[in-house]
């Protein structure tokens, strides 16, 4: 069995996953004809969170799973019907759905700025607009632990990363964000059905509480050498962590495989650490540290003898990814039904949450060295444009026509953020150096010119 083939077989219907306001909308829209029109939908970030200088897309593989699985049963109908949400048209539209629209979306990996249309869905109002709630819930999440995992990426500076994060979230969002970490560049994670569901590799060591367990430190490290070898990876720091090295290296001897450190001054005590094992023979031995890392902490231990980093609570809750920030919004509609009726652009107007009308498509435009220098927007037909395509057909009349790989997705997020100039990727805050810019055809024919 493929990985694709367990996410398939055992992702059981996502229809409730929404908001009672879709329903609502729903109700109303079939009640009045709209229900049937031809509509496009965006997804977008009208900004990033602050002093994010480039977001990652991320969940994009899940999206599309999500949406397929996106069937109401009969028990759901039912219950719509009787908790009032759904009336006698609605139920029966609801047992019929089926997505049979277009999905186009900038690849999973892809870089994204305030503006990039990363996600357009196409078909009747009615299909559209239910999943509004599904592609965000996915999209902000997934995309937020991304983003937080390149960054550090950026400053592990090729030095492994761990995602540990698991019993820092729900159950659920652990296995996504195993997923979107691993998406932007990070080599392993602690769960194992991220394992199972989508090949993430996983590693894990101990806790202390193994070592709490057993009547000395020896004792414990004596058994997890015992049954995993030397080449296992023992926590030193349950009582005085030189001490514990000293019990690790007499134990497992100088081919001990790692020494991980949870607590105390990290860079003081890798430092010592390393001292120690080099004066003991185990100079090979490899040092992780864990403790409520994120970017800025790994930055700062950029010059310790650090091998191995753990990530997890700032990478999947809390400050450590602040919400990737994108909405879903109308941008086209036709006015009455059939599939030749012309779209009608609309937009937002409210201020601080304007939006840009019409179906895009978007181009990154990059200098001779490949650099990113502008990300255009082309609102209606495009012809020429200069620049990499950024969107690729996802979602054809219901039918998923693009399924890479995840280490396909993974290389081509290293391509997209090697596009990006160093200023990009700085830890500080600071503004994005691009944001997509919206032009129309007319607008490009006359710069051409």
């Amino acid at each position: 069995m493929t990985q694709s083939d367990r996410v398939e077989t055992t992702l059981p219907s996502t229809a409730l996953l929404t908001d009672h306001y879709e329903l609502t909308m729903l109700r109303a829209a079939l009640a009045d004809g709209t229900a049937h029109h031809r509509a496009v939908f965006e997804a977008f970030a009208r900004r990033l969170p602050a002093g994010r200088r480039y977001g990652v897309v991320a969940g994009l593989g899940r999206l599309v799973a999500a949406v397929q699985a996106f069937r109401f049963t009969d028990a759901h109908v039912g219950w719509l019907e009787e908790q009032g949400v759904a009336d006698a048209r609605t139920a029966a539209y609801l047992r019929t759905y089926r997505f049979r629209g277009q999905i186009d979306a900038y690849r999973e990996g892809e870089v994204f700025f305030p503006g990039s249309p990363v996600l357009t869905v196409t078909g009747t109002f009615a299909e559209c607009v239910v999943l509004e709630t599904l592609v965000l819930s996915i999209l902000n999440h997934d995309s937020a632990v991304a983003s937080a995992a390149a960054r550090m990426v950026t400053a592990a500076r090729g030095r492994t990363l761990l995602e540990m994060g698991s019993r820092r979230t729900g159950e659920a969002s652990a296995v996504a964000a195993a997923r979107a970490a691993y998406v932007a560049g990070f080599d392993a994670t602690s769960n194992l059905e991220a394992g199972f569901r989508y090949g993430v590799p996983t590693r894990g060591t101990a806790a202390h509480a193994f070592t709490l367990a057993h009547t000395d430190e020896r004792a414990a490290f004596a058994s997890q050498v015992a049954a995993l070898g030397t080449g296992t990876t023992l926590l030193v720091d349950t009582y005085d962590t030189t001490e514990g090295i000293r019990n690790a290296v007499a134990v497992a001897g100088p081919t001990l495989g790692a020494v991980r450190i949870d607590s105390g001054d990290l860079a003081t005590e890798a430092r010592a650490a390393r001292a120690l094992l080099d004066g003991l023979g185990a100079t090979g031995t490899r040092i992780a540290v864990t403790s409520d890392l994120d970017e800025h902490t790994i930055d700062a231990l950029a010059d310790a003898p650090v091998d191995v980093y753990g990530a997890g609570t700032r990478l999947v809750g809390g400050s450590g990814h602040p919400t990737a920030g994108m909405v879903y919004k109308l941008v086209a509609v036709a006015d009455r039904p059939g599939a030749d009726a012309p779209l009608r652009p609309v937009a937002k107007t409210a201020a601080g949450k304007t939006s840009t009308g019409g179906r895009k498509t978007a181009y990154r435009e990059l200098d001779d060295q490949g650099r990113a220098v502008r990300e255009t927007v082309v609102v209606g037909p495009t012809g020429t444009v200069p620049g990499r395509a950024l969107q690729v057909a996802v979602v054809r009349d219901g039918h998923v026509v693009h399924t890479p790989t995840l280490d396909e997705v993974r290389a081509h997020h290293r391509g997209a953020k090697a596009e990006l100039l160093p200023t990009d990727l700085d830890l500080t805050d600071g503004a994005p150096r691009l944001v997509a810019e919206a032009r129309s055809t007319d607008t490009l024919a006359g710069a051409a010119a």
